[in-house]
């Protein structure tokens, strides 16, 4: 088994990966931490438990620890879901001190050497684990997207070979992307908000990385354009987007493209049996409420392909675009004997 951790375990990210990681069938939680208000308590005494899920009651008596790199020296790898402003220089020195980190967090997403990983899309991207290490880190750092950006080239994954030069995407996204306290009930009940701070940056800059090319030691960028316009809606869990994209490929084609996509691989813990729903008849889905819970919350839905080219995705932002979407990198690192 391989011994793990959880920084930041008690929030809306955290208690994802407690949820996932409790039982899971190759790493044995071993480590949670958290703020020092919660340090030294039983982690069922520490987390105001908020998922739908049952808590997982093998976790409630860890003892949570304060975040540091000591409290984690030991490990064989930790899940982040520090804030950013938290999780730069603390990432850095845990990865430094020998152990693997697989963050959530945006502070190391676009650093050269740092792989931005979504396993079916770009799973060689590990590649830059070695650089990591040639330049004498111990650990190191591997981090998945912004979680409405990992929607969005899950939903592009099976088309990228089309030929297409600029992407517009739309985002619908749920309250829970926001953190517990992330928005109030009095602002996005009977509303539409249409700002979210950073994420039309990220989602523009982090799908290029990720689609690119693995040369060497440098990633290049995708030769493709993308254009966000990102809105906070009341649903709870669910990102949903409206994407354009200029392929001039008849949909027909493009739906055949959909139908016939398979993971490039198979046997991860976490992974679902379907990447990606392909609604080929439905005008109506995907829904948040009817589909983020696909394949215990990985899987992507798409429907409404047509002309322009035109069609809507959607997945759980908490699961396949946050916890998840760690878990399963670190299973993809696993299978690759990386660890």
């Amino acid at each position: 088994m391989i011994n793990v951790g959880v920084l930041g375990a008690t929030g809306a990210v955290g208690q994802r990966f407690v949820q996932l990681l409790s039982d899971h069938p190759w790493f044995n939680l071993q480590t949670l931490t958290a703020s020092e208000r919660s340090a030294g308590k039983m982690y069922s005494d520490a987390v105001n438990w908020r998922l739908d899920e049952p808590f997982p009651e093998n976790a409630g008596d860890l003892i949570v620890s304060d975040t540091t790199v000591d409290s984690v020296r030991d490990l064989d790898l930790v899940f982040s879901a520090l804030p950013a402003d938290l999780a730069g220089s603390l990432e850095t020195a845990i990865a430094d001190a020998g152990v693997g980190v697989f963050s959530n967090a945006s502070s190391h997403r676009m650093d050269p050497d740092v792989p931005l990983v979504v396993p079916e899309v770009n799973s060689d991207h590990l590649g830059l684990i070695d650089v990591q290490r040639d330049r004498g880190r111990d650990g190191f750092i591997v981090t998945n997207p912004n979680c409405s950006t990992i929607v969005m080239v899950m939903a592009l994954n099976p088309i990228r070979n089309r030929n297409f030069s600029d992407i517009r995407v739309a985002t619908m996204q749920a309250i829970s992307g926001a953190g517990f306290q992330g928005v109030s009930a009095m602002e996005i009940y009977d509303n539409i908000v249409p700002y979210i701070g950073s994420e039309e940056e990220k989602m523009e800059s982090e799908t290029l990385k990720i689609m690119g090319r693995l040369d060497g030691s440098v990633i290049e960028n995708a030769g493709f354009s993308v254009s966000a316009s990102c809105h906070r809606v009341p649903v709870i869990d669910g990102h949903t987007m409206a994407l354009w994209v200029d392929a001039k490929d008849d949909p027909e084609l493009i739906r055949e493209d959909f139908r016939n996509y398979r993971a490039p691989f198979t046997g991860l813990p976490t992974q679902p049996e379907e990447s990606i729903h392909f609604f080929d008849d439905e005008k109506n889905r995907p829904q948040p409420r009817l589909d983020r819970n696909r394949g215990g919350g990985m899987t992507v839905s798409v429907g409404r392909v047509r002309e322009g080219l035109r069609f809507i995705a959607m997945g759980h932002n908490t699961i396949r675009g946050a916890a998840g979407a760690s878990v399963m990198n670190a299973e993809l690192a696993a299978s690759k004997k990386i660890l």
